[in-house]
Parts: C-alpha cells; structure tokens; sequence
C-alpha cells in the first residue's frame, strides 16, 4: 500500500497538477485520506511548493447546515476566496466518511450558502477552464465509497488503483500514452462538425461547430479517459436513452429517456425517480446540453454510482444537462451539471459528419 500511495502522489503531484517550484497548492480532502495526503504532501513539497492542507472531519458540513445563522451562511473564508483566486494548483481528494450524511439537512440553508459562494465559484470555473488554476480531482478509496459501490473495501481499491494506472512500473508514462492515443480522436472529431450517436434508444445528433473536443488525459480528473465537446445549443435533435442510472446530489434515476428538439428538452421518461427529474427539469437551463462525451478508460467497465469513474466507463457515451464547459466554447449556464450515461458497447454507432467512426464501443481509426 505505501508504495502504490507513493506512485499516487507522485502522478497527482507531477503529472495532474504539474506542480512547479514556488507553486502555491491547496489540498482539500477529510482526515480518512491522511495517508496519501502525507505522501502529496512530500512530493509536493520536494517539488518546491508551498503547501496548505483543508482536511474536513465526520459530519462537518451536516454540523453547519444543521446549527449556521444567516450571518454563518453568508460568509465566505477569505482563505478559500484567497486560494482560489491567487492560488496556482488544487487539489481534490475525494475521501467520504458517509455519502449520505447530509441526507434531511435543511435545503434552503444549502441554497443559501451556495449562493454566498456563487462568484468566487465563477472565479474557480473561469481559472480552471484556462488552467491558470491547475485542479485536479481524484479518490482516495474508503469504507463508504466501497459500500456505495457495491464492493468490499480491498476489491474497491484495487478497482481505483488500477483505474489511475497505479499498478503499472511508470503510471505517468501510461498517462502520456493516454494523452498521444486519444489526440487522435479529438483531432479527428475537431476536424468535423455534425455528430451522431445511434445505439439502443439513442438516436441523437448535434453540431458542434466552433466548439472543440478536449482530450481529457488525467491532468483535471483521476482517473480520466473520455473526450470530451458542448454541443452547439439549439442543435440538439433526436431521443437519448441513458441505461445506466442516472445518479445527482444522492438521488438516483433509472432508465431515463430523453426527447430534444432545437436543443430544448420537450418530454422525459424514467423507470424510478422521475419527480427528482421533474424538479431537476424546472431550474434554470437544465432543459438545453451542456456537454457531450465518449468514455475510453476500458479499465472501467462497471457501474461504482460515482460519477469520478463511471462516465469514463470505455464504451459508453455520456451528455450531461446544464452548465456548459467555457473551455469547449460552451454558452448554456446551469447550477446543475449532470452527467448521464448510456451504454454503446452493443452495436453502438457514432457518425462524424455521416462517417462512421465508431462502433461497439470502439473508435475504427485508432
């Protein structure tokens, strides 16, 4: 384990955040990370970086929503404001106590909070999207993501470990033959303008002219593996069928189907939580597509409910409704951002400007 952690450390450091002498970094995570934490830490601070630590303990944010004023929910650390304004890397280990501890916590006091936090989100949105903030997200296996999962706690981390490439002699060569490997595919897929997805219920197509596809290599997340675009939107046509569920702030959503026209969502249909949908569909500018993408991690190949790994499911295509990417030339603005995925590996087609590039959840040209 310490080894494996070592080479976690050192990917996340030198290769995600690619962290430079007189970098100023911000790890947050909660203290069941500690371990990989200790190991960022020194090879952070052998890089020459300075390092500050935001480690939160079992049921802090439940505590908050639970007991803040007004006055406590508006409030914004000047330390957090600071980092993410000045600050040159962060870094997100993922490590949950219980996924479900904020579960019955007062939602307005939630919206509230979030909303004291809106611009300096806007300020980590603009400087991630131009990397002029260096973010990178990734797990840290725990009891509770293992349960979530399905899956003992030992399966769970060899699942995550392998993942991330962790059990191969040089896991950031692995990533820079990622990154070679799916450039192929977003330089064939930039070079074209109309895309469309054909699969089990998905008929669906959209442009994405003056808009780019970014090669998603592990630099922003850990693990990564997909290519990535926001359609054009008011191009969006056609029936999407997601058949994996469809899983968003705890709630899960199984079988949804979707039918767009013009790049308005005009019906939806779901087997299980579709009044979690119906909310969903009343927020603001969650009815138009944000992002759509190809998962090529075949490391991946089942459902954990965490979207960190399952969008990257090889053979699978996700869109998400909502935010749009600004990197990707994205206009749509959403509070929400949801990813959802449908599977391509059973006869899957994916047409650039009517050639097919794509088939069973494999590209034809790479």
């Amino acid at each position: 384990m310490n080894n494996i952690l070592s080479k976690y450390a050192k990917l996340l450091v030198n290769y995600c955040v690619e962290i430079k002498a007189g970098d100023k970094l911000l790890v947050k995570s909660t203290t069941l990370a500690e371990p990989l934490i200790r190991e960022v830490y020194r090879e952070a601070i052998k890089a020459g970086a300075h390092v500050e630590i935001d480690l939160e303990f079992r049921g802090k944010r439940k505590i908050f929503l639970d007991e803040a004023g007004d006055e406590q929910l508006d409030y914004v650390s000047p330390f957090f404001a600071k980092a993410m304004n000045d600050f040159d890397a962060y870094l997100y280990i993922r490590a949950p106590f219980n996924l479900f501890e904020n579960s019955g916590s007062d939602s307005d006091k939630a919206k509230r909070h979030s909303k004291a936090l809106s611009e300096i989100n806007q300020t980590y949105f603009s400087r991630t999207a131009t990397r002029d903030l260096k973010r990178n997200l990734c797990q840290y296996p725990t009891m509770a993501a293992a349960q979530n999962a399905g899956m003992s706690l030992d399966d769970y981390q060899q699942f995550v470990f392998n993942a991330c490439n962790l059990f191969k002699d040089d896991p950031i060569a692995e990533w820079l033959a990622v990154r070679k490997h799916q450039q192929q595919i977003v330089d064939v897929l930039n070079s074209r303008e109309k895309i469309r997805y054909k699969g089990e219920g998905i008929d669906i197509e959209f442009s994405t002219k003056g808009r780019t596809w970014i090669n998603s290599d592990g630099q922003t997340n850990m693990p990564s593996g997909e290519v990535y675009t926001s359609p054009v939107e008011d191009s969006v046509n056609g029936v999407v069928h997601f058949s994996y569920p469809c899983i968003y702030m705890g709630n899960e959503v199984e079988d949804v189907t979707l039918w767009v026209k013009d790049g308005y969502i005009e019906k939806w249909e779901a087997k299980r939580g579709k009044d979690f949908l119906d909310h969903i569909f009343n927020l603001e500018g969650t009815r138009r597509f944000g992002e759509a993408a190809i998962g090529t991690n075949y490391n991946i190949q089942q459902m954990t409910k965490n979207i960190l790994f399952d969008e990257k499911i090889g053979g699978t295509v996700h869109m998400a409704i909502g935010q749009s990417y600004l990197q990707c030339g994205g206009k749509n603005t959403s509070s929400v951002h949801w990813d959802m995925i449908g599977n391509m590996k059973n006869g899957g087609e994916i047409y650039a400007d009517d050639e097919k590039i794509y088939e069973s959840g494999r590209f034809l040209f790479v």
